[in-house]
């Protein structure tokens, strides 16, 4: 460390070390902090990264949880203040929501021949996710998953406030789908009987065996996620493309009520068959771009480009079609969501031809701001970022083939969803300021095309924040 010494009275002064000059100062073994990143964001599981970096398990979560403490000081710094600075004309957002298996573990002392009702081995957990279509800027990702309340809490307050005899929607703990209250004994009123209160009571006790935490409804958990965004991002105009899923619609309209109203936000439906072979998406897109250029020949149209081909074709297109309908009623006509989605007229290599529809009136636009609005409509940034997410961190990876070939393994999905959610963080600020892609001829990280920052930074400059 630095020292300094008064040249008067020869008093001297040492400074606090930087943290890339400190070796012991807070944390053991803190030179392998930059390994340990890289590790973790190259998908090694936990078992060799121990072995790499000759460190035990627990050490391992230890320098997991620094990490990502290091990560909210580095977002703090560089995303929430210069968000409070900027104000956007349009924010694209695309929001979508990825399915990964935690393993259902039991807790230590629970296990033995004397525990023979086993629950379910795998849990289905929500990822939601919320990127910037335009820039690929990730501004959230959340875990639907509570690892902080446990089932004795809820018994309590069940005890306390009677809430086993409250509507759902008035319950405190109705975010958990299953367990919005513990079993309580039938009194002489209740319409429950004895074997059904006894067989609602073994389930709840069988789970408190298990991994800590409940799981969080959807739509909760999508409330909160984009409340926070619209908190964090200022913007008088919002653009929304989902995938037909109800839970990210009626967030949705929740949340950005008001806007929708005001007709100052839209949402847009984008959806593509999954069932398709990579053969067939790339024969579907070979088609889209021959047909593009023979539509523009028979117009007359003098360019060769197929983006303001595609703009021109949904021009000439929504001067006859219409996402609502005109209904009449006895007091009056108003707009309806018609069902009607058209085909996108640019399709993408790897998944050809998508739908696209919207659930918000257009009525008020003239065809060719529809059109615009729709050569936007796309998911691509929030599956990017799934794939990083499935490719780069070993406990949400896919599941493996077992080897018999009759089944899948989860044997890398982790046992405790608050580390996939500090995982996912970590790879978020990685990916946001970090990872730089090529578009346009520039190649330039998410927050640089946001416009949050105007340089790239590294895995050093997140840890070593000064």
């Amino acid at each position: 460390m630095q020292r300094y010494q008064c040249k008067v009275c020869k008093k001297k002064t040492a400074l606090t070390p930087r943290r890339d000059n400190s070796i012991t100062y807070n944390q053991k073994r803190s030179d392998i902090h930059h390994l340990f990143a890289k590790l973790l964001l190259s998908r090694t599981p936990v078992t060799r990264t121990c072995e790499i970096l000759e460190i035990g398990r627990g050490t391992y979560y230890d320098k997991l949880e620094l990490l990502y403490r290091r990560c909210l000081e580095f977002l703090e710094r560089h995303e929430t203040k210069p968000l409070q600075k900027l104000e956007f004309k349009e924010i694209w957002l695309n929001t979508d929501k990825m399915t990964y298996y935690l393993n259902n573990v039991r807790q230590k002392g629970m296990g033995g021949s004397r525990y023979d009702d086993v629950e379910e081995t795998q849990f289905p957990t929500n990822i939601l996710v919320s990127a910037d279509v335009l820039s690929r800027y990730v501004f959230r990702s959340d875990v639907a998953y509570d690892w902080e309340t446990t089932l004795g809490d809820i018994a309590l307050d069940t005890v306390l406030q009677k809430e086993d005899h409250l509507n759902e929607f008035a319950k405190k703990y109705a975010r958990y789908p299953k367990y919005s209250h513990y079993p309580m004994p039938p009194s002489a009123n209740d319409t429950q009987s004895q074997s059904d209160y006894y067989k609602e009571l073994a389930q709840v006790e069988r789970r408190m065996k298990y991994t800590d935490g409940l799981h969080v409804g959807s739509t909760y958990t999508t409330v909160a996620h984009l409340w926070l965004i619209k908190q964090l991002v200022k913007a008088p105009e919002w653009r929304f493309v989902t995938d037909e899923d109800n839970s990210l619609m009626t967030s949705i309209n929740r949340v950005f009520s008001k806007e929708i109203r005001l007709s100052d936000a839209y949402h847009f439906l984008c959806q593509t068959d999954k069932t398709k072979t990579r053969k067939q998406a790339r024969e579907e897109f070979i088609q889209a771009r021959v047909d593009l250029v023979n539509w523009g020949t028979m117009r007359g149209f003098g360019t060769g480009s197929l983006r303001k081909l595609a703009f021109l074709q949904l021009q000439e297109l929504f001067e006859h079609h219409h996402f609502h309908k005109e209904v009449s009623t006895a007091s009056g006509t108003h707009f309806e969501y018609a069902d009607n989605p058209i085909l996108h007229p640019l399709a993408t290599v790897d998944r050809g031809l998508r739908s696209v529809d919207c659930t918000t009136n257009l009525s008020s636009l003239e065809p060719k701001d529809v059109a615009a609005l729709i050569m936007n409509v796309n998911d691509n940034a929030t599956n990017t970022f799934i794939q990083h997410i499935r490719r780069r961190l070993s406990i949400l990876e896919r599941p493996l083939t077992t080897a018999r070939g009759d089944g899948k393994s989860y044997i890398y999905s982790n046992f405790n969803p608050k580390y996939a959610q500090k995982a996912i963080t970590i790879l978020r600020t990685y990916y946001n300021f970090c990872f730089a892609y090529k578009s346009n001829g520039t190649m330039e990280t998410p927050a640089q095309r946001l416009g949050l920052t105007d340089k790239q930074f590294s895995l050093k400059d997140i840890i070593y924040l000064r």
